[in-house]
C-alpha cells in the first residue's frame, strides 16, 4: 500500500530548498539533504520536480511570482506611477534573500548553476518597464524627452547598485537603503510631472 501523500508536499520542498540554499548555497545542497529535512523520500521530490537544476528553477519562479503579489498588494488597484511601482519593487527585491541573490548572480548562494542559466528572465523585466515607460509617454504622463531604453537600464542598474552597495561602500541599514529609493522614486517622480 503506498504511503499517504504529505499535504502542501511540493511548498515543503520549496520552502526547504530554499532555506537550505540561502544557508548553505546551491553547490552544497543535493536533494537527499532537502528530502531529509522534509522528512519524505528522495524519490517524493522527483515526483515533483525533473531534479536540483529544475527545483532551483521552480524557486525562481515561485520567488518572482512571491515579488508581483507583495508588490500588487503594496500598490493597490489604481494604475500606479512608475515612480511609485519602482519603489515598491524595489523594497520587495531588496527584502527577499534569494531574489536579491539571484538579481546579483551571488554565486556563493546561486553556486555553478549561474554559468549554466542565462535565460534572459531578467532582460525581459527590463525591457518590460521600458515598454511600461513607452505607455506612460504615449498617455503623456512622462516626459517624452528620454529614452524609455535608457531610463529602464538605469532603473535596472540602480537597484543592482542598491543591492550590492553594502558589499561596496560597507553596512547601510534598512533605513539608508529606504532612503536612496525615496530618492530615485522622486527623480523619476520629476519626470513624471514634466508633460503630464
Amino acid at each position: 500500500m503506498p504511503r499517504p501523500r504529505i499535504p502542501d508536499r511540493r511548498e515543503r520542498i520549496l520552502d526547504a530548498a530554499e532555506r537550505a540554499i540561502l544557508e548553505r548555497g546551491f553547490d552544497a545542497v543535493s536533494v537527499a539533504s532537502i528530502a531529509e529535512d522534509v522528512g519524505i523520500a528522495k524519490g517524493a521530490i522527483y515526483r515533483e520536480v525533473a531534479g536540483k537544476d529544475a527545483l532551483l528553477d521552480a524557486l525562481l519562479e515561485r520567488g518572482m511570482q512571491r515579488m508581483r503579489q507583495a508588490s500588487a498588494a503594496r500598490l493597490g488597484d489604481a494604475p500606479p506611477s512608475l515612480a511609485a511601482a519602482y519603489r515598491v519593487g524595489a523594497e520587495v527585491l531588496l527584502g527577499d534573500a534569494l531574489m536579491s541573490a539571484a538579481f546579483l548572480d551571488d554565486a556563493d548562494v546561486l553556486g555553478a548553476r549561474l554559468a549554466r542559466v542565462r535565460d534572459g528572465r531578467y532582460r525581459a523585466r527590463m525591457d518590460a518597464v521600458a515598454a511600461w515607460i513607452r505607455d506612460l509617454q504615449a498617455s503623456g504622463r512622462m516626459t517624452a524627452t528620454i529614452d524609455p531604453d535608457d531610463l529602464a537600464l538605469a532603473l535596472s542598474s540602480t537597484t543592482l547598485g542598491l543591492l550590492s552597495a553594502a558589499r561596496h561602500l560597507g553596512p547601510l541599514g534598512p533605513e539608508r537603503l529606504h532612503g536612496a529609493l525615496a530618492a530615485v522614486e522622486a527623480m523619476v517622480a520629476g519626470l513624471e510631472a514634466a508633460d503630464g
